[in-house]
């Protein structure tokens, strides 16, 4: 079964209006059908996306579920940052993944106008993306794209969505993200159980992203990455907030159940290792930034090979003669 994800379309600096639903480009897409930009023909299974689902869904009925958005408040903030960053105004903006509207509450705070930016929420597959080519000036995703099966083909989906022209803006957890928690389970386990299995769900590696957005069909790429240190009383209190953010593990080869002593084993272990001067231990979580935009005949160019008038032997002597001159003066 698919997972059903909030999909969240934003017109970012226009006035409230009704705005006809065929105007949003919606297209019958299958789960299965064959993707219009060509997706991966065989995509790995590493996620159990209906328990996934179910995880998000406990997250979202629990009695105060916004004391657990501390991070993806965060992240969305930053995520707006690069939006206001291109001097440009975007039209109709799709946020993939967009839970309770982190990343429009910031565009929202950041907006010149009194007016809220009008929204419509969708529930759709992130690898189905239900919309017609050419149709977002902007997309976003924070802190989603990590929980799908098929990354290459949720991209490519993301770059046909997009106009000529429009820009892709994303947020994934990276490879070192929860490295304490690993560690200290890993440890634990491997001293009461004689091995170990995964219980922190794998991440992308930074060098794949930029060869996943210019496979996907992006270009003038940019990668950076973050880290974000948050502190907990313990391992107990970290495992809970990851519950509450609807972020535990699903991978297909998690381990079911731990048991209690190797808990507490694992406790001990992670407040050894990664204890602050107060008693409580931090946990880190790093997050990929990616920037991609889809070709337009506007967009500047890389120069031919082969075609500069100046060697970069003549630039360094340029340099030497300005060096020479301050020198003088």
């Amino acid at each position: 079964m698919p997972l059903l994800t909030p999909l969240r379309f934003s017109w970012r600096r226009l006035p409230a209006a009704g705005v006809p639903v065929k105007n949003l480009g919606l297209r019958k897409v299958a789960s299965g059908a064959s993707c219009p930009s060509g997706a991966s023909p065989k995509a790995f299974n590493i996620f159990d996306r209906d328990l996934k689902r179910k995880q998000k869904n406990w997250a979202a009925r629990q009695p105060e579920p916004m004391k657990f958005d501390y991070l993806k408040e965060e992240v969305g903030s930053r995520i707006a940052d690069r939006v206001y960053d291109i001097a440009r105004d975007f039209r109709l903006a799709l946020d993939v993944g967009c839970g309770r509207g982190y990343i429009a509450e910031h565009l929202n705070k950041k907006n010149a106008l009194e007016t809220e930016i009008p929204t419509v929420s969708v529930l759709a597959d992130e690898e189905f993306l239900p919309f017609r080519e050419n149709t977002f000036d902007l997309v976003v995703s924070s802190l989603s794209l990590h929980w799908v099966n098929d990354l290459p083909r949720a991209l490519e989906q993301i770059h046909y969505v997009l106009k000529p022209d429009g820009v892709f803006i994303g947020a994934v957890f990276g490879g070192d993200t929860l490295f304490e928690l690993r560690c200290s389970l890993q440890l634990a386990e491997t001293e009461r159980e004689g091995g170990f299995s995964p219980h922190v769900s794998p991440f992308a590696a930074v060098g794949d992203l930029g060869h996943l957005l210019g496979r996907a069909g992006f270009n003038t790429l940019t990668v950076d990455t973050d880290e974000i240190q948050v502190n907990y009383p313990g391992m107990f209190e970290l495992m809970e907030d990851l519950q509450g953010m609807g972020e535990s593990n699903c991978a297909w080869n998690r381990k079911a159940l731990l048991h209690r002593d190797t808990m507490l084993a694992a406790a001990a272990v992670y407040q050894e290792m990664y204890r602050n001067e107060d008693g409580s231990v931090p946990a880190t979580y790093q997050i990929y930034y990616m920037i991609g935009w889809k070709y337009h005949d506007s967009q500047a160019r890389p120069a031919e090979r082969g075609s500069a008038t100046v060697s970069f032997g003549e630039l360094r002597k340029i340099n030497d003669l300005m060096s020479q001159g301050k020198k003088s003066q």
